[in-house]
């Protein structure tokens, strides 16, 4: 009997690399965004309180605006990035490598999650940008940011592999796998349809 699209299998896998080497860093344990990005979590929060002396309503509205300019990055990188067509050999590659191997073989459970030879230095750009860009307050809006990117891994992984029978879960878990499996031009938010929402791409 013919397994349903819809049905985890853990084991679904594709070789992407000769390099043995290359190989091992393209798989990624999905407990990994929470163990490194938790603690930067709570350091940013300890800093917004000790060193920024910023008030406890503030750096809650500050972290707010984290997670929210997360899910804005989040919506843009798969809706531009991962979903854009390239025409070259070597973009049909680079593209098949970032986004495509996971459409091909969406219940690989070491390939739903960003690597951190990716994650880490994209996080090191973006503490400080914000650091230039919003000075004393950066701490907290850079807690909410990885805030959000560790839910969006988390919930990523989740919907693919977890049960998630009721409630908002099962919403998401559905929502993100009618993307994989009926329309993948629409539902481009996976921690949050949000943005499909303002920018006219969730699904009808």
């Amino acid at each position: 009997m013919e397994r349903p699209a819809y049905v985890s299998n853990k084991n679904e896998s594709v070789r992407m690399f000769e390099s043995n080497f290359m190989e091992f860093f393209s798989h990624v344990h999905p407990v990994t965004p929470v163990v490194l990005y938790t603690p930067v979590v709570g350091y940013m929060l300890y800093a917004s309180f000790a060193y920024k002396k910023l008030s406890v309503l503030a750096v809650a509205g500050l972290f707010v605006v984290g997670v929210l300019i997360w899910t804005l990055l989040e919506y843009v990188i798969h809706r531009y990035v991962f979903h854009y067509e390239p025409k070259t050999r070597v973009g049909k590659f680079l593209h098949h490598m970032i986004h495509g191997v996971h459409h091909d073989y969406p219940n690989d459970a070491s390939r739903l999650v960003m690597p951190p030879v990716i994650s880490i230095p994209l996080a090191v750009f973006f503490a400080v940008l914000f650091a230039v860009t919003f000075g004393r307050f950066a701490p907290a809006i850079s807690a909410g940011f990885a805030f959000g990117y560790v839910c969006y891994d988390t919930i990523h992984y989740a919907t693919h592999h977890f049960a998630m029978k009721r409630g908002v879960w099962l919403w998401l878990k559905q929502y993100h796998l009618r993307h994989h499996y009926k329309d993948d031009d629409a539902g481009y938010g996976v921690s949050s349809p949000l943005w499909d929402y303002v920018f006219r791409t969730a699904r009808k």
